[in-house]
């Protein structure tokens, strides 16, 4: 993370959390740049494995589950019902709420979306061995669920 006038002071270049903030900048640019090839986003692709892993949702349990605001939510399923990948019902048990569920076309866009973002992936690790992004990963998941 070298500037025009060169790098950051020691005491910056060694932070964990302004390492892992720069980390994650870089992944979520070559996610964002994956995924917009394909014409999707984030929230797309967050909606669609949400639902195919756990079943039919309403779209305020599926923003709890997935951390995406339940304005961006109805926005996110707006496009993908648009796009005949999910399907929105009323609730049988309250009409006053929507069930979401999946498509075939959704899952197939979901298994197209899984292939971009595991070549991501790929170039994001390139620099890892395989042992190497397996210890990231367990390193990155202890400390999320220790702070969640």
């Amino acid at each position: 993370m070298n500037t025009p006038e060169g790098p950051p002071p020691e005491r910056l270049r060694t932070l964990p959390s302004r390492l892992t903030n720069g980390a994650a900048l870089i992944a979520n640019r070559i996610v964002d740049q994956a995924l917009a090839q394909a014409g999707a986003r984030r929230y797309h692709y967050a909606l669609l494995a949400t639902v195919e892993e756990y079943g039919p949702a309403s779209q305020a349990a599926l923003g709890r589950r997935t951390g995406i605001d339940r304005s961006d939510v109805v926005a996110a399923v707006n496009d993908l019902a648009a796009q005949g990948l999910l399907e929105r019902a009323p609730d049988p048990d309250d009409r006053r709420r929507n069930i979401i569920t999946i498509t075939p076309a959704g899952r197939k866009r979901l298994a197209d979306l899984d292939r971009l973002l595991a070549a991501a992936q790929d170039a994001y690790l390139a620099p890892l061995s395989p042992a190497d992004r397996r210890t990231l990963t367990d390193l990155l998941t202890r400390l999320v669920e220790h702070h969640a």
